[in-house]
């Protein structure tokens, strides 16, 4: 009678549905042992747990225990490693072509399949939001950046529950799950260890994460990694480490233990390193093997031509592709001073340094899993880029990323003296733009650019020993990164689900690959048919073999420089190319052509309406700046007790573009006390109020050129102390960066007063954080301190006190609107 009530009472809670998912549920073993299995094959995740099959009675000698069996996906189920790298071009390594040696990925090329039609968003967290979810990246809220939030539904950045992550139906089907590397997909105002945690892994469907959240980070010094949800400082004490090491450490160490403890159990990885995204930070080891083999001495367009004949040669590209023209944009080699070409040189010899270890630190993981008996039962897609070459170094390069987002350039005579530390921890760095386009062959354009294929093309190789044995193959089907999560679950048998956690999924916008596996279907026409594509106002539709797309109104290189039209939706101009008989979109059919244009335009449309890809947006300037929710949102007056780091910075008080107050409230100890009170940011850019030789001290650090500071003359005493750093903004000027004057003050009285003319516009160095009572990451000025830098008195009290922003909606859209008319 009790499994009969039990069995009813489940079956008026979960429904019909539920009834009937559970109904194709497969047990392995002997219900109610321990060694009992259940893949649930279910739509419906996740499931509920199965009556009770033993007996109780009322004393435990005569009962009969049974246990619920374990979530199992189905018997043999492979492992899966999907990687992601960051930031490169489809030219960019050898197995496409390029002239970089990547011997790891050659060789998983070798042993599956190259794919030569793969394609993404054009920008970093849309891809990756695309990936991970199976859906378009607008419909999961990544039309941009995280950090480019606005709101939107399709631009909001919040992945909301009808869109789970293939981790979290991996593991309600009996998968390990675990991410290591770039997160790029938690909105910037739950970019903290307080929390919520929904969008972090762990609350994605990942048992474990070891990685960074944000756009990129120091490989030296990563301001802002986690283990799961905790700030970690591994750098701290130990000269030479690196983040691409330590990786592909943590990886290794999680499949080793996973093996020895749980073999059974199959695991699902996202391995998504920093690299190649700037900064371009490889080890001096690696730097010296690339210099030695002069790769790009004969400059970008020799280059160019070699990767170009190289894919020819291999067959990733087709016969009938022509090279594009060397847009007249771009510098030609020949047209360079020698300090260019120096210069240029270590640029390309450090990011190719990175890409060329990169490979090696992914080979040891290969490695790995192949000295475990695991390799031939491990599904690897080892995607080459979220994105096209990165443009977005300026045409010269630059030292520090940071100095982009905030339209600074950076002359070549600058950054002639960097040369010896290019890619050390002393740089933040990026390589000029002609370099992009080289590493983008054969196709136009770079990274933003999603109308074109250099933005939004990338290799792709699978393996899989078991199951995919056309080894060495090349596959030309069309397809892009939301028909990944598909691909897996069709892979191993596991149903799309329709609910998961009592929410209605949406549904896939991929479609599975798995079908191009098989030799037989080398040649199958593409399963899928049509794509859209839109970032920044780029915009392009696919579909059954054409492409239509619009012409660039600014270079990814301008920046927040840019003069975009404001009418985006009617103020580009079109293209149309037949892909069959143009592969490189070479030859604009628009005019010949004008009702296919306007099918094509008008399919976009339908597609931008049915992915929330409205409204459009092709500038920066409202993004980089737009009031988003979050603790900070609306604050004026914040306060910290105790000491706290890792704080991120939208998370943080920000003193861009306003009068502010920093009040420090401490008690100095017998012996004078040194340390840090307050601070944000770090050697790349940022602020910081501290005790250097016990004189209270505040350091502006604007963007590694200069760094106004405001000092006391003297010491400070034993005994409680309150310091304040005033600063008073102009009443006129620009609503960005605008100039003003600081005060430092001690116990009522000025120690220091300056003006400054300009002040930092846009954003902090996004891997650096807001600290109280020490510093993580770098210090805002080397001279001064060193990390930790922890305060050696007692803090009572940092009060930040903000006044009204310059900068408004009305403002931001004004400033739109000039740039527009100057473009004019």
């Amino acid at each position: 009678m009790r499994k009969e009530l039990l069995a009813l009472t489940l079956g008026l809670l979960v429904g019909t549905a539920l009834t009937s998912a559970a109904a194709a549920q497969e047990t392995t073993g002997t219900p109610g042992e321990p060694t009992a299995h259940e893949f649930p094959n279910s739509r419906v995740l996740p499931i509920p747990t199965p009556p009770f099959t033993g007996d109780i009675q009322p004393n435990l000698i005569d009962s009969k225990p049974a246990w619920p069996p374990t979530i199992s996906p189905p018997e043999g189920a492979p492992n899966v490693l999907l990687i992601l790298i960051d930031d490169a071009g489809f030219g960019s390594n050898s197995t496409f072509g390029g002239v970089v040696p990547t011997p790891t990925l050659d060789t998983l090329a070798s042993q599956g399949l190259r794919y030569t039609q793969m394609h993404n968003t054009a920008l970093c967290s849309p891809t990756r939001a695309a990936l991970l979810t199976g859906r378009n990246h607008h419909a999961v809220g990544y039309g941009d950046v995280a950090e480019g939030a606005v709101g939107y539904p399709g631009y909001n950045t919040v992945t909301g529950p009808e869109s789970a992550h293939v981790a979290e139906v991996l593991r309600e089907n009996g998968y390990a799950t675990a991410w290591f590397g770039k997160n790029h997909n938690v909105p910037i105002w739950e970019a903290t260890p307080a929390g919520p945690l929904t969008h972090w892994p762990i609350g994605e469907g990942y048992d474990y994460f070891y990685g960074f959240i944000g756009g990129d980070t120091s490989q030296w010094e990563p301001g802002n990694l986690f283990r799961n949800t905790t700030p970690v400082h591994p750098y701290e004490g130990h000269p030479g480490w690196n983040l691409n090491t330590a990786l592909a450490d943590d990886a290794i160490e999680y499949i080793s233990v996973h093996a020895a403890t749980n073999p059974k159990r199959p695991w699902f990885i996202h391995y998504a390193p920093g690299a190649t995204h700037a900064p371009h930070h490889p080890t001096q080891e690696w730097v010296d093997k690339i210099s030695a083999m002069h790769l790009f001495d004969d400059g970008w367009e020799k280059v160019r031509e070699r990767i170009f004949d190289n894919q020819k040669r291999l067959g990733v590209i087709p016969a009938n592709a022509k090279l594009p023209d060397w847009p007249d944009f771009l510098p030609k080699w020949d047209s360079l001073s020698a300090d260019q070409k120096k210069l240029y040189l270590r640029q390309i010899d450090v990011w190719a340094a990175y890409l060329a270890y990169t490979d090696y630190e992914i080979g040891r993981i290969i490695e790995t899993i192949e000295k475990l008996g695991e390799f031939d039962n491990t599904l690897i897609i080892f995607i080459c880029g979220d994105n096209g070459m990165s443009a977005e170094g300026s045409m010269n390069g630059t030292p520090n990323e940071v100095g982009y987002f905030n339209g600074f350039d950076y002359t070549v005579d600058q950054m002639l003296p960097l040369i010896p530390v290019w890619g050390t921890d002393r740089t933040y760095n990026h390589f000029a733009v002609p370099w992009a386009f080289a590493m983008d062959t054969p196709y136009r354009w770079t990274k933003q650019i999603a109308s074109h294929l250099g933005g939004t093309r990338t290799g792709m190789v699978m393996t899989w020993p078991k199951r995919i044995k056309d080894y060495g193959g090349i596959r030309n089907q069309f397809h892009h990164v939301i028909d990944i999560a598909p691909t897996i679950l069709d892979a191993i048998g596991i149903p799309q689900p329709t609910m998961i956690n009592g929410i209605a999924q949406r549904p896939y916008d991929g479609v599975s690959m798995v079908y191009t596996w098989d030799k037989a279907n080398a040649d199958a026409p593409s399963t899928r048919t049509t794509q859209y594509f839109e970032i920044f106002g780029n915009r392009a539709i696919y579909h059954d073999g054409w492409m239509a797309c619009t012409v660039p109104a600014v270079t990814p290189w301008e920046g927040v420089k840019g003069k975009p039209p404001v009418d985006v939706m009617n103020g580009y101009n079109w293209e149309l190319f037949n892909l069959a008989d143009d592969p490189t979109q070479t030859n604009d059919l628009a005019a010949k052509e004008p009702d296919r244009l306007r099918t094509m335009q008008e399919l976009w449309l339908i597609e931008a309406a049915r992915n929330d890809v409205l409204p459009l947006n092709n500038s920066q300037l409202p993004v980089l700046t737009a009031e988003r929710p979050g603790p900070a949102a609306g604050r004026t007056h914040f306060e910290y007790t105790v000491p706290m780091t890792s704080t991120q910075f939208a998370v943080a008080p920000s003193i861009l573009n306003r009068s502010y107050t920093i009040t420090a409230e401490i008690e100095v100890p017998e012996g004078g006390a040194n340390g840090m009170l307050v601070t944000q940011g770090g050697r790349f850019s940022g602020w910081a109020l501290y005790l250097k030789d016990g004189k209270p001290t505040f350091t502006y650090d604007l963007l590694d050129v200069e760094r106004p500071k405001w000092q006391s003359a003297d010491a400070l005493p034993p005994g409680k102390h309150a310091i304040v750093f005033d600063w008073k903004m102009e009443a006129q000027g620009s609503p960005l960066g605008r100039g003003g004057t600081g005060t430092l003050l001690v116990d009522g009285k000025q120690v220091a007063q300056q003006s400054l003319p300009k002040t930092q516009p846009l954003i902090w160095a996004w891997d650096e954080t807001f600290d109280v009572g020490s510093d993580t990451g770098t210090s805002v000025d080397d001279k001064d301190y060193q990390v930790p830098f922890a305060f050696t008195g007692a803090i009572d009290k940092i009060a930040i006190d903000l006044g009204e922003s310059s900068v408004s909606p009305e403002a931001i859209k004004m400033m739109m609107q000039e740039a527009a008319q100057k473009r004019d």
